[in-house]
């Protein structure tokens, strides 16, 4: 009997595993499609969690079922149950497995925290940071070499600017060549803003009066979403812009369309409520920051 349930144990354990493993593997269809080559960092980190919970919630589901299934009590069974002393062994050991799980968890996030090269504010603001531009290198995962393409990008309230120095254009709209290594230059007018791609599954704080240096590698043709993940004041929410990835060929095409438009104020979601509010009749009652004037660029989508 013994040997039978030991039996039962190994093979329990062997399809719990395999179950979790399933799920893990299904959790990567959760997400966006990567579109960055960073983005495998945190895809493999976000299915190694999921894995673990997947694998935690079904033992423990599984172990009260069985209990509750064969060792329950009888219908009219009103005895108490024997009497059960404590077992320093299983009490040890169920304290060091979440105890060294906790560990792996922080270890393997800290080391994919390390490889994106993501700086929070503290770091850059920190007393020892000299002032200027800061680093923040997303690790090249599997990316081919290619030229670095240098952007400047511009966050203030509430509007992101991107400009491209070496066309001396600028556009509401961030353009990126796909398979070449991106370097931003990351600033901000006034407030903390957070430079954040879903697809790209990357990131960035941008503190007032510093610049972030911040590169990463776009590796999927499409149009994806830029947002402030940080709240920046009342209208934060309507501070997005498309990110085109081309072909290196319809970039350098769209750079060279976009250079010959004269530059003129782009549409502004932000400053075109707030002028609407400040002319209606109905007042919120509480201060609100004036947006910026909308950008003078040469292309906004």
């Amino acid at each position: 009997m013994k040997i039978w349930n030991v039996l039962i144990l190994i093979v329990s354990a062997i399809a719990l595993t395999a179950a979790s493993l399933w799920i893990g593997q299904q959790a990567y269809s959760w997400l966006p499609p990567q579109a960055a080559a960073e983005s495998q960092l945190i895809d493999d980190l976000f299915s190694f969690l999921v894995t673990l919970g997947a694998f935690i919630f079904l033992g423990v589901t599984a172990t009260l079922m069985y209990s509750v299934t064969f060792h329950r009590a009888g219908k009219y069974d009103f005895r108490d149950g024997p009497p059960i002393e404590g077992n320093v062994t299983l009490e040890v050991v169920w304290t060091a497995i979440p105890i060294l799980l906790v560990f792996w968890i922080a270890g393997y996030s800290y080391q994919v925290y390390e490889q994106m090269a993501i700086r929070g504010p503290m770091e850059v603001v920190h007393l020892h940071m000299p002032i200027g531009m800061e680093s923040a290198y997303a690790a090249p995962v599997n990316s081919p070499t290619q030229p670095v393409e240098n952007i400047e990008v511009n966050a203030k309230q509430w509007a992101w600017v991107f400009r491209y120095p070496n066309q001396g254009v600028t556009s509401t709209e961030l353009h990126l060549p796909v398979n070449h290594r991106v370097r931003l230059a990351l600033q901000s007018e006034d407030v903390l803003h957070g430079f954040y791609i879903p697809a790209f599954r990357l990131k960035q704080d941008i503190i007032p009066k510093r610049k972030i240096d911040f590169e990463f590698t776009p590796v999927r043709i499409g149009k994806y979403q830029l947002t402030d993940s940080q709240f920046s004041g009342t209208y934060f929410a309507t501070m997005q812009a498309n990110v085109v990835v081309d072909s290196p060929e319809d970039y350098d095409k769209w750079l060279a369309e976009i250079a010959t438009h004269k530059p003129s104020p782009a549409p502004n979601q932000a400053v075109a409520e707030y002028t609407q509010e400040t002319k209606g009749l109905i007042k919120t009652g509480w201060a609100t920051v004036e947006p910026a004037q909308p950008p003078v660029v040469n292309y906004s989508n």
